[in-house]
C-alpha cells in the first residue's frame, strides 16, 4: 500500500485546476508497473516519489504521461512538492526544496502561499522551420497572418510554441485533431488587452497523447516566459490565464529574478488516501 494524493494545481479552487495523482514512498516500484498505474489513472501525469540517489535532492520524483515517461513537467512538479510537503517532509532548506527528476536537479521555491520552479534549460530552441510551421497552422486551422512569432520551446514534453495576435484569437481555437501530425506538444499564447485581469491567454495541445488540450501546463508557461520576457514581448512579471476555453480557471504567475525565470501557482489536495500497486 503506497500513501496517494491528487492535486489540483494552478487553482485555489478544486476541479478549476489540472489535476495529478501522486504515489508517494515508491521505492522499488518497477517502471511498467508505474506505467501500468499511469496509464490506469487516464490523467495527463502521474508522479511517483521516492528517496533521491543525489545527495543534493530532497526528493526524487519519476513522471508519467498514459504512454510514456517525461524527464520533466510543470505541474506535476508542483503538485508532487505540494503533496510531499503536506505529507510532513522537510526539505534541506527551508527556503528551497530541491527536486531529483529526469532533467535533472529542479528549484522549487515558496512564493507566499504558492509553490515556483526555476524554469529548467531548453532541450530544444529556436526558429521552427516553414514545413513544421505550416503544418501546425493548419492543425489550429488559422491563417498565417495571426501569427506573430513561432519558436521551439523544449525543456521536456517536446513544445513548440506561437505567439498569436491576441488572446480572442487563442480562445477561438479549433484545432483538428487529424491534422496534428508528427508534434507531440503545442503551445500557442495570446495577449490580452492592457488593463485586463490577466496579462496573456494559453492553451496546450498533445495530438499524440490522445489528450486533446491541456488544462493548465507548467512546463509551456516556463518556456514561454522565458522566451516573452527575455524577447520584450512580456514585463518580468506576469499573469497567464489557461484552460478557460475548456471551463477551467488556470492562473498561471511568470516572473523574472536576475537570470532566471519562475513559473508558480497555487495547489490544493482533491484525494488523500492510499493505493495498492
Amino acid at each position: 500500500m503506497h500513501r496517494f494524493t491528487q492535486v489540483d494545481v494552478f487553482t485555489d479552487k478544486l476541479m478549476l485546476g489540472n489535476p495529478v495523482a501522486v504515489v508517494h514512498d515508491a521505492d522499488g516500484l518497477p517502471t511498467q508497473q508505474m506505467a501500468s498505474f499511469a496509464n490506469w489513472t487516464n490523467l495527463s501525469e502521474t508522479t511517483f516519489l521516492s528517496a533521491p540517489t543525489d545527495e543534493r535532492a530532497d526528493y526524487r520524483v519519476r513522471i508519467f504521461t498514459t504512454r510514456l515517461e517525461l524527464p520533466f513537467a510543470g505541474h506535476p512538479t508542483l503538485g508532487s512538492a505540494h503533496a510531499w510537503l503536506e505529507a510532513g517532509s522537510m526539505p534541506r532548506n527551508p527556503e528551497m526544496i530541491i527536486q531529483q527528476c529526469g532533467a535533472g536537479l529542479v528549484r522549487i521555491r515558496r512564493d507566499g502561499t504558492r509553490l515556483a520552479f526555476a524554469a529548467p534549460p531548453l532541450i530544444r530552441g529556436g526558429d521552427v522551420e516553414e514545413e513544421d510551421l505550416a503544418q501546425i497552422i493548419a492543425f489550429l486551422g488559422i491563417d498565417h497572418h495571426l501569427v506573430v512569432d513561432s519558436q521551439w520551446a523544449d525543456n521536456g514534453p517536446g513544445w513548440v510554441a506561437l505567439l498569436l495576435s491576441d488572446a480572442e484569437t487563442v480562445l477561438a481555437l479549433e484545432p483538428k485533431a487529424a491534422d496534428g501530425g508528427r508534434f507531440d506538444a503545442i503551445g500557442v499564447i495570446g495577449p490580452y488587452p492592457p488593463g485586463s485581469e490577466v496579462d496573456f491567454e494559453v492553451r496546450a495541445f498533445a495530438p499524440l497523447e490522445g489528450q486533446p488540450e491541456d488544462p493548465v501546463t507548467g512546463s509551456l508557461n516556463a518556456a514561454l516566459g522565458e522566451w516573452l520576457i527575455n524577447t520584450g514581448r512580456a514585463s518580468t512579471s506576469y499573469i497567464a490565464a489557461q484552460g478557460t476555453a475548456i471551463g477551467r480557471r488556470g492562473r498561471v504567475y511568470v516572473s523574472k529574478s536576475g537570470d532566471e525565470v519562475w513559473t508558480g501557482g497555487d495547489s490544493v489536495t482533491g484525494v488523500s488516501g492510499t493505493v495498492h500497486i
